[in-house]
């Protein structure tokens, strides 16, 4: 099956990226493909390179990263939402890219399913 994921909630604030990047994780080792994973609203925050959590803690962002090298994953932010925060091409963490949200529409498409994460 190919997933299209959406997170709307930012990294440290809410449970949905973590719960994203978890399930990406399972259908990956499940065999299952991911289509996108798009960051929109307060989830563009997963993208940004400038977070520096404490040592004890997790680095969502740089696991989203990883997550793109490993597996070829689209991890597309919301050019809109992006900008609003103050988010722009050269803020961003490796494996993510700036877009518009016809990438959203895009992977809905395309995707077998569309899962939310996040309100």
């Amino acid at each position: 099956m190919k997933f299209g994921i959406l997170v709307n909630e930012g990294p440290y604030q809410h449970q949905a990226s973590d719960s994203a990047y978890l399930f990406c994780k399972a259908a990956l080792a499940k065999g299952h493909e991911i289509h996108r994973v798009f960051f929109y609203h307060d989830g563009v925050n997963n993208s940004t390179r400038l977070t520096e959590p404490p040592q004890d803690d997790r680095n969502v962002v740089a696991r989203w990263s990883k997550l793109a090298a490993d597996h070829g994953v689209d991890l597309v932010v919301c050019v809109a939402a992006a900008l609003r925060r103050g988010i722009k091409d050269e803020n961003l963490a490796a494996g993510f890219r700036i877009s518009g949200l016809g990438q959203l529409v895009e992977s809905g498409i395309q995707s077998d399913r569309l899962v939310v994460f996040g309100d």
